[in-house]
């Protein structure tokens, strides 16, 4: 029980450090050793392919790709989540103390609420500039899609959707796997086998012809790994409303009503709930390298995109996560008193 409980508080320290610190520019982050891992083991791959290839036997290169693309993701996410754990016990092995520095230190950089608040921050303060140019090139560094050309309330836009949609894989997801993971001594290499799953989807999760087979794997294992937590969210996104003066009732209805408008079946959760806390309709047309991509929309148009709802949506996203915080330790809470 003592052993649980240190754990949890860990996982509380690691929380607050983000909310205080975010992600350092100048502290290589360990995502980029996933980064690399994922591009010298999709090298070694693709070599094993261009070896086994058959000509003009596209059914068999597809097959083999899709199997290549399931070695990639398996290679990467047992590797991170073995490489995290052994790196802690050698950490325990040393002392005790230095084991949960480790280990807040690994939750911590999972954890992505101050970052993607600076991010969706930096276009806020040049759009009040009224330097349309530069906040489509800051928002081109949050998104996959095409910023030139965007209008003002297009940019807006394109920031609300990836904070409401981040507010899942790069908070909530990361909060829930780090507790649930702590329950079994394994926060750290669980929360970082989901950032491995979701760095692969990132990287090698598009639906073009490079890696429509390749990344095939990469990107339904990320779907799975965020179905619960995007379901939670798009729940707890209208209780933050509520918290924050909103309409708790249209956001819950939004939800409801179009968490189905998006390719992705987790996406569009937190995305309408936000736009129903806000008043706002997002969602439409996008363009990714080159190809116009009509969206059903998500919300209704009550109000115009403003600018402010940069800002509302942050302090949602920064709610939804205190609450999720709050929730999982209750659980936690539970599940330790009746053992």
């Amino acid at each position: 029980m003592a052993g649980i409980e240190v754990l949890i508080f860990d996982v509380i320290i690691a929380y607050i450090l983000d909310l205080i610190f975010g992600d350092p520019y100048w502290m290589p982050h360990p995502v980029r050793f996933i980064g690399l891992l994922i591009k010298k083991t999709e090298a070694a791959l693709r070599k094993l392919l261009n070896k086994a290839s058959i000509e003009g036997d596209v059914g068999a290169m597809k097959v083999k790709e899709k199997a290549a693309g399931f070695l990639l993701a398996l290679i990467v996410v047992l590797t991170t989540f073995f490489a995290v754990f052994l790196l802690l016990q050698i950490a325990k092995a040393v002392h005790p103390v230095m084991f949960h520095v480790l280990n807040i230190y690994f939750i911590y950089s999972a954890l992505a609420a101050k970052c993607l608040a600076h991010e969706a921050n930096k276009v806020y303060r040049v759009l009040k500039t009224g330097n349309l140019i530069e906040a489509r090139k800051s928002l081109a560094m949050l998104v996959g899609r095409e910023t030139d050309g965007l209008s003002e309330k297009e940019v807006i836009r394109g920031v609300v959707e990836t904070t409401a949609e981040n507010t899942v894989d790069g908070v909530t997801s990361p909060l829930i796997y780090a507790v649930l993971g702590s329950l079994f001594g394994l926060g750290a290499p669980l929360v970082y086998a989901f950032k491995a799953i979701s760095t692969l989807d990132s990287m090698v999760g598009y639906m073009n012809n490079k890696y429509r087979h390749f990344g095939f794997a990469s990107a339904k294992i990320d779907d799975l790994a965020n179905y619960l937590p995007a379901r939670l969210t798009g729940v707890l996104i209208p209780v933050s409303a509520f918290l924050l003066r909103k309409s708790f009732s249209k956001s819950m209805a939004v939800m409801l009503r179009d968490r189905r408008n998006h390719k992705s079946p987790n996406c569009a959760y937190p995305e309408a709930a936000v736009a129903g806390a806000l008043g706002i309709r997002i969602g439409g047309t996008n363009v990714y390298f080159g190809k116009v991509m009509e969206k059903p929309t998500i919300g209704d148009p009550d109000k115009e995109l403003e600018t402010k709802d940069i800002k509302e949506t942050i302090r949602l996203m920064y709610m939804t996560s205190f609450i999720t915080l709050l929730l999982m330790l209750s659980l936690v809470a539970i599940l330790t008193t009746v053992d």
